[in-house]
């Protein structure tokens, strides 16, 4: 492992933009793409004195004693990439978050809440582009940056003050933050049943646990149309819509997924369709949701649902989670979990955190994270 930096720590955070859909049409083209863009950014990180911590998957991860080294690093880093010439024939992006803090060093690395504040505030980025906390900030007081304003980021309590990088040579505007939402504004909803009587209630539901209902349809395409103009935070949609009642639901939830993905999207349904959650979650688990219809009379559980997929988690209902789970194969190697680790399994399925996990049974975060 590298050296670990300690005390106040600026950690830098990047991952590579819409990942899946460059390994989808590049194949194996695409390691090479993974390796050029991790050979890039580990220049940029040993060149300004960072210490590389992991790299799984499409994700970079390092550390620096200061702040100004950190936001060198991740500039010129982004300067690479951007004149990069690539093996795909689309660019390659990276989204960057940096962010200062005292995170504690575990037998594995760094542990805490400063390590997930990071990694939630790279997940808030577009490809080309760097945001900095407000502790990364203060730190830096020649850097150019633009103030962004505060943000709620997924799985952390309190708003993020979220600053952008503005150092000449990159991009200046980007879309809104992914799975952030503005301080103090409710979350957008568009929703979309041909029951008119179950789009009403559920609209009623949510207004009255705090979301804004923008827009409501009676079927898919005018769903689309919908969140189209007004790219709401999450998309609500019955699966089995007009005119043919089977999957209209379904193929505008992914149509949507493909075209705006920064809109989190929850089908619901009558019945128990495993099939149709693995083909909704075939690309990403990110911002996605799949629930019975059942599931709106528990208001509380359903709305903190809706929450998770708005702010980038995902939500599986239980019984199409046990379905998934129960299906047998020759060589299933669930059959070699324990019940206690199944369980673990299926909540974390519906895309509960670990802190969720132990208060739901009884048990420490730690105990859920070795499981």
């Amino acid at each position: 492992m590298a050296r670990l930096p300690d005390g106040i720590v600026t950690l830098l955070f990047t991952d590579v933009e819409r990942s899946t859909r460059l390994l989808q049409e590049l194949g194996d083209a695409y390691r090479q793409v993974l390796e050029d863009s991790r050979r890039l950014q580990r220049r940029a990180v040993a060149e300004h004195g960072g210490s590389e911590i992991d790299c799984p998957g499409d994700e970079f991860f390092a550390a620096f004693d200061d702040a100004p080294a950190a936001i060198a690093a991740a500039e010129q880093a982004q300067r690479s990439i951007r004149a990069h010439r690539w093996a795909s024939s689309r660019p390659v992006r990276v989204r960057m978050g940096v962010h200062s803090g005292q995170p504690r060093i575990g037998e594995e690395g760094y542990v805490g809440l400063d390590v997930r504040r990071a990694a939630r505030i790279a997940s808030a980025a577009h490809g080309g582009q760097v945001l900095v906390s407000e502790q990364a900030r203060e730190l830096l007081p020649d850097a150019p940056m633009r103030d962004l304003g505060r943000f709620r980021l997924r799985d952390l309590a309190e708003p993020e003050h979220l600053f952008q990088l503005g150092a000449q040579g990159l991009t200046a505007d980007f879309p809104p933050l992914r799975f952030a939402e503005p301080e103090g504004s409710p979350l957008r909803v568009v929703l979309a049943d041909d029951s008119i009587l179950l789009r009403e209630g559920v609209a009623r539901l949510l207004e009255e646990a705090g979301f804004e209902i923008v827009a409501q349809s009676g079927n898919a395409d005018d769903a689309l149309r919908h969140v189209a103009m007004h790219r709401p935070d999450v998309a609500l949609l019955d699966i089995r819509m007009p005119p043919t009642h089977t999957d209209e639901g379904l193929r505008a939830a992914k149509q949507i997924r493909e075209r705006f993905p920064e809109v989190g999207v929850l089908v619901l349904s009558q019945y128990v369709e495993p099939a149709y959650a693995l083909e909704l979650l075939s690309e990403s688990a990110e911002g996605v949701g799949y629930l019975l219809k059942d599931r709106v009379s528990d208001i509380e559980e359903f709305a903190a649902s809706v929450r998770r997929v708005a702010e980038g988690g995902s939500a599986l209902d239980p019984t199409v989670v046990s379905e998934l789970v129960g299906r047998r194969r020759k060589e299933n190697p669930l059959d070699d979990l324990s019940p206690r680790e199944r369980e673990v399994l299926e909540l974390m399925a519906e895309g509960r955190s670990n802190q969720a996990i132990s208060q739901r049974l009884y048990v420490t975060p730690r105990a859920v994270r070795s499981t």
